[in-house]
């Protein structure tokens, strides 16, 4: 409910006489507590969901056919809501907080602070196979956006706002506040400076505390950590990473080409029955991929793979080790499978569960392939972890978000040196093949993507079409030389763009061209603009990027270039203007 008017003005004055820094630190502790308060919200909402449509037991016998229509019947109830409701593209949450955040002056839509919570539930709480965290983050950054746009805030406030926001949400709903702020300062790539890491942390904190409060001490999934590491076994970790690394490489990839494929069918209910039939299918032969998987990575950390096998129709195979084996490699290589027939067929959730997912079964089948071909005695909970820990690493290019997420929910350290040693691996393999993470790839292709490089940063930001002069005055070639003195007579501008009956530019009139002969009557008819015209060193496509833009005004060394449109004349732009917004933007990018 909206606030009324007068107590608003009532809130920002009593905020603007706290100064600038305190507001933004009341503002986080504010967004930290929603944030928090939204991920309960979710993660009960979706446990709720969960056991009310399927109990323990419909995981067995014939329930698995109900099984396999549940996340059919929530993606259409989310496709209903989305399409016909809300009326707005939620998906993929993460990406479109970082398109806002270059695009769109960090500005998230109002309704962001909740539909993403409705349309998550109605997707994994009727079994989709994706996650939650994606969807809480946005839901967090809104919530931030929202604030300091409520009260007003330049760019940069808002933007760290967001960054609270993200902070917080990842926070809660792992109980994890450190990794909600290197979760931030990674992939929202937020600089790290002193203005921003204490608002951050503040709420981080916040959130974590709220979701302690209200849920205890229990987390996603938590384990704890009992045998020493032994120093024998790095080697393995290493390999770990590796193989991480590649398999990250996989699912990205996986990823893009499957919802690319589904956005080729335009009908939304065909491509609800297309995913939907596929995903059921999927269920049915494998239950684990029922939902987010934490419960799959819980009976893998606790040595329990016969639930895990036991569910599904191969559980009469279970003997047969090379059955085994393949029953889990499926799991691994079919979850981007199901994960993306989920939001591609119209659900909504994040990649983020079916990372930790794929690496915690990647772990345990690393480790039991040693354990029995190479003569070694690996402990498979501590590989399930360190896997996990290398798929994120490499899926998102975050390796210290990675590092201290599986550090904090196992309640200590005891796995730093191997995890920082598989998550690097791990992070170096990926990114030896793809530069950007699953996150920043496609806004990075559209040169959308926000980067820790300030003037890349800014870049991205300018707009430079709105700084497209229009005011100056056309001349045709035909015109005489009195012709154009009597424009210039009523002119403010010393530039003439000479075009002709069809608006295409075919040269440029500078004052200084004529300024010598403009007084001299006996040549006014004689002489003519096409005499005194000059071509431009080079000229600007309304279709270009900022870099080239750029690019060509320091190539050229022009102080204006003309700005044409399928060569066809706009206006033109001076490198004064540009270079001007450029540092405007600099400076509220930066505070400095």
């Amino acid at each position: 409910m909206a606030l009324k008017p007068d107590l608003r003005k009532l809130l920002q004055s009593s905020l603007l006489r706290a100064g600038e820094t305190r507001i933004v630190y009341l503002l986080s502790l504010a967004v930290g507590l929603l944030s928090a308060l939204a991920a309960v919200l979710l993660k009960n909402a979706i446990h709720f969901t969960g056991n009310l449509l399927a109990g323990d037991t419909i995981r067995y016998g014939s329930g698995r056919f109900a099984l396999a229509l549940f996340p059919v019947a929530g993606m259409l109830l989310t496709v209903i809501f989305v399409k016909y409701i809300l009326r707005d593209n939620i998906s993929h949450g993460i990406s479109r907080v970082l398109y806002a955040i270059s695009r769109k002056r960090s500005m998230l839509r109002s309704h962001n602070t909740w539909s993403s919570i409705v349309a998550t539930t109605l997707t994994i709480g009727f079994g989709g196979s994706v996650g939650a965290e994606a969807p809480i983050v946005l839901t967090g950054s809104s919530i931030g956006s929202t604030l300091g746009r409520y009260f007003r805030l330049n760019y940069r406030n808002i933007t760290l706002l967001i960054g609270c926001g993200a902070a917080g949400a990842v926070s809660g709903i792992f109980k994890a506040p450190v990794t909600g702020i290197i979760f931030t300062l990674e992939v929202l790539m937020l600089d790290l400076t002193t203005s921003s890491i204490v608002p951050l942390m503040i709420s981080s904190v916040t959130a974590a505390v709220v979701a302690y409060f209200l849920m205890g001490p229990k987390v996603l999934f938590s384990f704890s950590i009992t045998e020493a590491f032994q120093m024998s076994n790095i080697p393995w970790y290493l390999l770990l990473g590796v193989i991480s690394g590649l398999l990250s490489l996989f699912f990205s990839k996986m990823t893009l080409f499957i919802e690319a494929g589904y956005e080729k069918i335009r009908n939304v209910f065909m491509r609800l029955l297309t995913g939907g039939v596929l995903l059921g299918v999927l269920i049915w032969l494998f239950p684990a991929f029922y939902g987010e998987g934490y419960d799959t990575v819980m009976q893998l950390l606790q040595g329990d793979t016969t639930s895990v096998f036991g569910s599904s129709i191969f559980e009469k195979f279970s003997s047969n080790y090379l059955v085994f084996i393949a029953f889990f490699l499926c799991l691994i290589f079919l979850k981007v499978v199901a994960s993306s027939s989920t939001n591609g067929a119209g659900g909504v959730g994040g990649i983020f569960a079916p990372t930790l997912f794929i690496g915690g079964i990647n772990g345990f089948v690393v480790s039991n392939l040693l354990n029995r071909f190479a003569g070694v005695n690996l402990p498979d909970n501590r590989f399930v972890l360190v896997g996990m820990a290398g798929m994120m690493a490499g899926v998102m290019h975050a390796p210290l978000t990675a590092i201290f997420l599986i550090a904090e929910i196992t309640g200590g350290y005891a796995l730093l040196i191997p995890l920082i040693m598989t998550s690097a691996i791990a992070f170096i393999t990926a990114r030896a093949f793809e530069k950007h993470s699953i996150y920043h790839v496609q806004l990075a292709k559209r040169g959308d993507l926000i980067t820790h490089d300030k003037d890349k940063a800014v870049l991205i930001m300018m707009d430079w079409k709105k700084e497209i002069e229009t005011d100056l005055i056309k001349v045709r070639s035909s015109d005489t030389l009195g012709d154009l003195v009597k424009i210039i007579s009523r002119s403010k501008r010393n530039l003439f763009p000479v075009v002709d009956e069809h608006n295409v530019l075919e040269g440029i009139v500078q004052l200084d061209d004529v300024r010598e002969i403009m007084f001299n009557t006996e040549i006014y008819k004689s002489t003519t603009v096409r005499d005194l015209m000059t071509i431009p060193p080079s000229y600007l496509d309304v279709k270009e990027s900022i870099d080239t833009v750029m690019d060509t005004f320091t190539r050229t060394g022009a102080w204006n270039l003309p700005v044409l449109d399928g060569g066809y004349y706009v206006g033109f732009l001076s490198r004064s203007r540009i270079f001007s917004t450029y540092r405007d933007l600099l400076i509220q990018f930066t505070g400095e």
